[in-house]
């Protein structure tokens, strides 16, 4: 098969879709793998560690294109991308549909066959193409929370661990999922007082046992969490449905009822997002106040760190790539029912239950579906 790599263009997007290292595994497989010239800089890989491996430089996205039947990236296509899709592609990368209604128009006018990173399953019924960048947003929301917190920034001033005779910040982090788990070790760790919430008692007895009482748990109710927000210096909003939109958790309303300057990060952005006053903001002008709250919404939180981001993404996402590449994607589909539920658009309709309810299109399942 021919595969292509084209550079991430959104903005502020470093990562590729392709290691050397995944060319390297394709071209061994029989394949011949087309990179746009420049498209690993942003990661740290120069044109030279891809011909190295057998890949072929091309001068740009159209000639990558034009070249390939399958198509690696990153992020969602923007619409100069999309308009380069034909019925003859199929298209492997984060979709994140549900709350964009113009690039799912963009798809479906395509005819191309879309595969959704983010939906696509394992064995214990996890997202193992999401749970790499999940681990990455949720390790860097501790990060970028305690920049936020800084009195230069606008934030209230405070340390997240505290010092010895000052008390530590508070943080709430709602839900225990990935994403939820990996900013709870960055919190413990960074010694804050840490509640996360979830609606799962068994996970929430996880949770327990997992920190040893270096947490508390809570199981989430509106009132609940209303009450935990109020004495909150950190909120983060770690909730997920897949392919379906976040569910608005914080409402401006409650906003009033919180300390100025405290900082709430909404890994959920790219869903659409868990708090009902975020937008989605980007690395350059990362946070914005609403009603003296900071809000920091970056829709692509491991594009901060491109390289650990597409080394940790290619180490999932490689194997599936391998078997779309081997088989053909309709083939590789029907015999993975874990790759069946990433299908996201086929031949100009929403092959995804969860994301025809939310963009409100017919959910039509391919004749050739056998999975």
């Amino acid at each position: 098969m021919r595969i292509g790599v084209p550079t991430e263009i959104k903005k502020q997007e470093s990562r590729v879709g392709l290691t050397p290292e995944s060319v390297s595994e394709l071209v061994r497989a029989g394949h011949h793998v087309n990179v746009q010239s420049g498209a690993g800089l942003g990661s740290g890989f120069a044109n030279e560690a891809y011909t190295m491996v057998g890949a072929t430089i091309l001068p740009d996205a159209a000639a990558v294109f034009a070249d390939s039947e399958l198509i690696v990236k990153v992020k969602e296509p923007q619409p100069e991308e999309t308009a380069r899709l034909t019925s003859a592609h199929t298209l492997f990368t984060y979709l994140h549909l549900a709350p964009d209604p113009v690039q799912a128009k963009g798809l479906m006018e395509s005819g191309c066959l879309a595969i959704a990173y983010e939906t696509v399953t394992d064995d214990d019924g996890g997202l193992p193409l999401l749970r790499p960048m999940s681990q990455v947003a949720g390790r860097m929301s501790l990060q970028v929370a305690a920049w936020a917190l800084m009195r230069t920034k606008r934030g209230r001033g405070i340390l997240l661990g505290g010092v010895p005779g000052v008390m530590p910040s508070k943080v709430v982090i709602i839900g225990g999922g990935v994403s939820g788990t990996h900013a709870a070790e960055i919190a413990v760790g960074m010694r804050a007082d840490v509640t996360i919430f979830d609606r799962n008692n068994n996970r929430l007895a996880e949770l327990d046992e997992q920190f040893r009482g270096s947490l508390k748990t809570m199981y989430s109710t509106a009132h609940s969490l209303g009450e935990a927000i109020k004495d909150a210096d950190l909120v983060i909003g770690a909730v997920l449905i897949p392919g379906a939109s976040a569910p608005k958790l914080i409402s401006r309303e409650q906003l009033k009822t919180m300390k100025p300057g405290a900082v709430l990060v909404d890994i959920a952005i790219d869903q659409g997002g868990c708090f009902e006053t975020s937008h989605a903001t980007t690395h350059e002008d990362p946070i914005y106040d609403v009603d003296g709250i900071l809000h920091y919404c970056v829709a692509n939180m491991p594009g901060a760190v491109p390289r650990t981001s597409t080394y940790a993404l290619n180490n999932a996402t490689l194997p599936f790539v391998l078997q779309i590449a081997n088989k053909g994607a309709r083939e590789a589909i029907n015999d993975n029912p874990h790759l069946a539920h990433g299908l996201t658009v086929d031949s100009g309709k929403i092959a995804h239950q969860a994301v025809a309810h939310d963009l409100g299109e017919p959910y039509v399942r391919p004749e050739w579906l056998t999975a």
